[in-house]
């Protein structure tokens, strides 16, 4: 774990100004120097569980000084730019005051690295020979971590034949569901972690034979911190979702009676089906069950615990339990040979590997996640690495054999990460438990906190992306949501193996999280994590250590002092209105995550944070960016808009204004969304570096400029524009062609005809025309887009015919609102053969179902919704033997 604080503090120096260091810069080389020797060690250190307690003791105290030798460094950064943005200061201030009061931070400052040095050389008197014996050789990171992208990028989802042990336990399920019981029925479902309770309890409640006896269907997963109003809103979230209808208003303002009260009253005379997954404790039951009460409908709920007695408590109405047996061993076999042997001839175990393998299914016990896990692990291992896992793994503990057996497996999985994964893996564990972790989030909070190694023709960001996938693959994080080509959007931990890091950031002093239990008095962490408070977060010993400062409570209104060494700031969704003036001296602050907050502007002190590299204000009340921010030169991502609507709507999203200075920001990479000028418009032609563009307000009359501006970001990847008004003509012409890399395209405005360059789109993955109102059909300039994954046409085209005869090879998702006239759909055979997801809405002269949907043999999922009532009887009627292919089909309101 110490690697990367090396690392990272080893670039500290080297990107420090050599001006800064004068006086302590040959004490600063020299710690260098050590530190980098290290390394080697370190990283092999990484690669497996120490041997010895004296190993263990030894790399401890190098992460130990370290952190010292990091905090002192900062101390001396934090007091040099302290005096560089003192303003007003006169020059007798500067000679009489600050230079002398420079020169003793200087020389103190160099006493501490060279007695740090010191103590490091004193322990290790001979570097080479100590740092070169012993040295067990590692596996190699980087050919793995390149078989494990590449095989990620050609995985899919689940299926059902994936799927072992789970047919007959889920049938059993299904009957107690569906059966004519009128009263209220709970199920629950009980075992020890990792037993796959979860995982029969959702491919029971996604089967569609389920889904469609009830009214309405809801998924909660209960966290140990749970807050019951929390809750509450979760479930009627999930039943008007359900029923695609909307969230009653002032939903996040209710409070329990209101929110108890709306609840009872949309389930009444409802036939509902509930899963309370992961339910720790009969007190959530108790407070639960007046919303739940029983009409006699038939209503059925599911609960899975891994405790017995909860398990055993009655709701009310009729009680099943369906106690979780472990995999038998043909099971627990065919489950790590789909793992461990996904590549091999018919997915078979070698011949030369069984009897290993077989000894490793057999001390796995039965548990699914175990053999998963250990499956993912084992996927890469060639004959003398399984030969030395099966000798050196700890399968009988003293305490708990089967827990802790399960733990060993864990940990072996933490232990063969590469050791940038490790911190990658550690970092989700600040996250709450059962917390869905967006990806985009996650990559940069990796960045700024210096976990991604630059790899030569890759940027930081797909370096980071990279490793997201080979998490998941490693079954070390849970896909939730995957885009449309299947890489991650959203991930999750596993309890057990949160449980795991969280132990592992304590001990390593990587991480803590508080959740509101006892009082904090210190924490000796370089991060922490706010998961839960009672009442206000008060300053405690040992936040000055901290880099990283993270909240996930909404409550949160103020923040405690004394943690002027950050780098991350991430304060999403707290009710925070105003930040303290200390916030804009955290010189060393790389990330600031304001998104959802209360915070209404912003002072143009911001510009002092001249290392943050992200800023992200979606959702607040900040209207207009101040000058300050300008002065950013390091910023990397500015995000900056509002949801005003819905994606229906015209103006369903509301950009920022920006001051014409925040074109100097030489490094930004996205910006979203900005509010055009005419002046803005012309300038920013020099933002020749950004990746993602979103711009609003554009207007007829800025085509040349716009087009120009564009014209000059090669390396544009993402691009959205939207006009003042829905009567504003949208005109791109004058751009002779598009950026080379350009791969989402979103368009909100009326155009005359589709822009010339758009059959060049050779990147483009996703397209959305809002607006657009055409006259011509659009179809056949962009049928051919060779890599188009995504089509979103909303209100785009005037014609009555929408006619799909050739093209669309890639396309996944298909969604067209909002067309007034459009009375007939025809797609041709062979024509987009891999389509999933198909939504028609608002399109109401519509009378049948597209011609040729039958070809559409790999759609999964057709909506339609505010259809005409024709098209609803054709359904049902004539057309249905055309749609009775596709597993999930929505009518909805």
């Amino acid at each position: 774990m110490a690697t990367a604080i090396v690392n990272l503090l080893i670039n500290n120096i080297l990107s420090t100004e050599a001006s800064l260091l004068w006086g302590v810069g040959d004490a600063i080389d020299d710690l260098k120097d050590e530190l980098r020797s290290m390394q080697s060690f370190l990283i092999d250190a990484n690669t497996k569980e120490a041997e010895s307690e004296t190993e263990k003791t030894w790399v401890a105290n190098v992460r130990d000084r370290v952190y010292d030798a990091e905090d002192i460094i900062d101390e001396f950064m934090y007091h040099i730019n302290s005096q560089q943005i003192q303003e007003g200061c006169s020059w007798i201030l500067h000679h009489t005051i600050y230079f002398p009061k420079n020169l003793w931070v200087r020389h103190q400052t160099a006493t501490k690295i060279r007695k740090i040095n010191g103590i490091i050389k004193g322990d290790i008197p001979e570097r080479k020979q100590r740092y070169d014996s012993d040295r067990t050789k590692g596996t190699s990171s980087k050919d793995t971590q390149k078989r494990v992208v590449q095989h990620a990028e050609s995985s899919h989802f689940f299926k059902e034949d994936e799927l072992v042990g789970i047919k007959e336990k889920r049938q059993s399920i299904m009957t107690l569901l569906m059966d004519e019981e009128l009263h209220q029925t709970v199920i629950s479902i009980v075992g020890m972690a990792g037993s796959g309770k979860t995982t029969l309890a959702a491919n029971t409640y996604n089967n569609d034979d389920v889904k469609k006896v009830f009214d309405c269907c809801a998924w909660i997963t209960i966290s140990q911190s749970y807050e019951l109003e929390d809750i509450l809103r979760s479930l009627i979230e999930e039943f008007h979702e359900s029923r695609k209808e909307k969230n009653p208003a002032n939903l996040e303002t209710m409070n329990y009676r209101l929110l108890v009260k709306t609840l009872v009253n949309y389930l009444e005379n409802k036939r509902y089906l509930i899963v309370l997954d992961d339910v720790w404790d009969t007190n959530l039951l108790d407070e639960i069950k007046v919303s739940l009460q029983d009409s006699c409908v038939r209503s059925r709920i599911i609960l899975t615990t891994r405790k017995e007695d909860v398990a055993c408590y009655h709701l009310g109405g009729k009680h099943h339990i369906h106690y979780i047996q472990k995999l038998q061993k043909r099971e627990a076999w065919d489950l790590f040979c789909k793992k461990a042997f996904i590549n091999c001839p018919n997915g078979s175990c070698p011949l030369e590997l069984k009897s290993f393998a077989k000894e490793l299914v057999r001390k796995c016990d039965g548990l699914p996640l175990a053999i998963a896990t250990l499956g993912s692990l084992m996927y890469f291992k060639n004959m003398s690495q399984w030969n030395e896992i099966k000798n050196n793994v700890n399968w009988s503990p003293i305490n708990n054999p089967r827990l802790e057996g399960v733990e060993n497996i864990l940990m072996l999985s933490f232990n063969d990460l590469p050791y940038q994964l490790k911190h990658c893996f550690l970092y989700c564990s600040l996250f709450p438990e059962d917390h869905e972790i967006q990806r985009k989030r996650l990559i940069k909070l990796w960045m700024a906190e210096g976990f991604v190694e630059q790899v030569k023709g890759s940027t930081l960001e797909e370096v980071a992306d990279n490793y997201l996938v080979e998490l998941t693959f490693r079954n070390m994080l849970q896909v939730v949501e995957r885009n449309e080509f299947g890489r991650p959007k959203r991930c999750k931990m596993h309890d057990l193996l949160r449980e795991l890091a969280l132990s592992v950031s304590v001990k390593e002093k990587f991480g803590s999280v508080h959740d509101g239990g006892e009082e904090m008095k210190e924490c000796k962490a370089r991060r922490i994590s706010i998961n839960k408070i009672d009442g206000e977060l008060k300053s405690f010993m040992g936040m000055s250590k901290f880099r990283s400062f993270l909240v996930f409570n909404k409550s949160l209104k103020t923040l405690p002092s004394g943690s002027k060494m950050l780098r991350i700031l991430d304060l999403e969704n707290a009710s925070i209105n105003e930040l303290p003036d200390e916030v804009f001296k955290l010189f060393n602050l790389r990330y600031l995550n304001l998104r959802g907050t209360l915070l209404k502007k912003l002072p143009n002190s911001i510009g002092r944070l001249f290392n943050l590299q992200t800023l992200d204000i979606v959702n607040t009340q900040i209207e207009t960016l101040p000058r300050g921010i300008g002065q950013l030169q390091n910023l990397q991502y500015l995000i900056m808009y509002r949801y005003t609507g819905f994606s229906i709507d015209f103006s369903y999203y509301k950009a920022m204004q920006a001051p014409s200075n925040i074109t100097r920001l030489k490094n930004l990479q996205a910006l979203s969304s900005i509010e055009a000028n005419d002046d803005l418009i012309r300038q920013i032609r020099c933002m020749t570096q950004l990746t993602t563009f979103s711009i609003s307000n554009v207007k007829a009359a800025n085509e040349m400029d716009l087009c120009i501006s564009i014209q000059n970001m090669t390396r544009l990847r993402v691009l959205n524009i939207t006009v003042t008004n829905e009567e504003e003509t949208l005109r791109m012409d004058a751009l002779s062609s598009p950026p080379p890399n350009l791969r989402r395209l979103t368009l909100n405005g009326k155009l005359e005809k589709l822009p010339q360059w758009f059959h060049s789109l050779r990147s483009l993955t996703s397209l959305q025309l809002y607006w657009s109102r055409l006259e011509e059909d659009l179809l056949p300039h962009i049928a051919a887009l060779p890599n188009l994954g995504r089509l979103t046409l909303t209100n785009a085209y005037v014609g009555k015919q929408l006619y799909f005869n050739i093209g669309f090879h890639k396309l996944t998702r298909l969604r067209i609102r909002n067309f007034s006239q459009l009375n007939e759909i025809i797609i041709e055979k062979e024509v987009m053969p891999n389509l999933k997801s198909l939504y028609i809405g608002s399109c109401m002269e519509l009378k049948t179902v597209p011609k040729g949907i039958q070809y559409l043999q790999n759609l999964q999922e057709l909506y339609l919704q505010s259809i005409s009532v024709e098209l609803r009887m054709c359904i049902f009627g004539v057309d249905f033997p055309k749609v009775q292919h596709i597993p999930k089909a929505y009518i909805l309101k």
